[in-house]
């Protein structure tokens, strides 16, 4: 293979300009054949919807991923390669083939995805989700945040490196090394979005709401938790709003922790029972 060089070259514009310059050629990449490099062998169609066609500047598109993608992975490649969609993609909804979908949901060849904004409630955003990656949470406000908002709620649960609990006082507290947290995901995110629309039904002057829980292994002082309420003013809902938000969670969300420690480890199982009420 012959070694990189640098040759002259002129750029000959609208017939009797030119520009001089110099650039430098390597050598040849190997030929790999036809086939592209970022091509995968999953293509999905995707169809988009109110504020989501408006950014998107297209109603249709076709995406290729790797098989098993998720819809997860299916939102962070639009983000990549339709920066356009972005600021929507915390609070878009998706259904594939027809059906509400789910960040872990995995697609298939020849799905048809659609991206639209929230439904229900109209103009008011609402975020539910289970995450795998650290929360941001200037970014998850700022997705609930309207022009009209004046004021914002936030609960954010972390995990503790020393824990006393109160079943287990006679031991005293407790090094915590880190918790893994385990969701049962589509039933997880279905009773997030019933504890936002409870939030609506009790505080119907709440504007914006999310509700994200992480999992996986996380580390003492990394936030596992986001409940979040947005209003217009502060004395219209939004405190009672996110402490119900956090409590409600507790009681019919499917996740569960595993404390580990030098101890130990063990799962926390909590002590509410579910009822008829809790159905939705």
């Amino acid at each position: 293979m012959a070694p990189a060089f640098s040759r002259r070259i002129e750029l000959v514009l609208a017939g009797n300009m030119a520009i001089s310059g110099n650039i430098r050629q390597y050598p040849a990449i190997p030929d790999i054949g036809s086939t592209p490099l970022y091509t995968y062998p999953m293509q999905v169609n995707i169809l988009f919807f109110a504020t989501l066609k408006d950014r998107a500047g297209r109603a249709q598109t076709e995406l290729s991923l790797p098989d098993g993608a998720t819809v997860a992975a299916l939102r962070d490649a639009l983000a990549t390669t339709m920066p356009g969609l972005t600021p929507a993609l915390p609070t878009a909804l998706v259904s594939v083939n027809h059906e509400y979908a789910f960040n872990e949901d995995v697609l298939k060849d020849g799905d048809e995805v659609a991206l639209f904004p929230p439904v229900s409630g109209g103009t008011f955003p609402t975020i539910f989700k289970i995450a795998n990656d650290t929360l941001d949470l200037d970014a998850l406000v700022a997705a609930i945040t309207l022009p009209s908002t004046g004021a914002a709620c936030v609960f954010t649960g972390m995990v503790r490196g020393v824990t006393t609990r109160p079943d287990r006082d006679a031991i005293g507290p407790h090094e915590t090394t880190r918790l893994e947290y385990e969701a049962y995901v589509p039933m997880a995110e279905a009773k997030m979005k019933q504890v936002a629309d409870e939030i609506r039904e009790r505080w119907p002057t709440i504007e914006g709401i999310a509700v994200v829980q992480r999992i996986g292994p996380l580390d003492p002082g990394t936030p596992t938790v986001l409940i979040a309420c947005s209003a217009a003013h502060r004395d219209t809902g939004v405190f009672e709003a996110a402490r119900y938000g956090i409590d409600r969670l507790k009681e019919i969300v499917p996740v569960w922790k595993k404390e580990i420690g030098p101890a130990g480890q063990v799962w926390i199982e909590g002590h509410y029972t579910p009822n008829e009420s809790d159905r939705k």
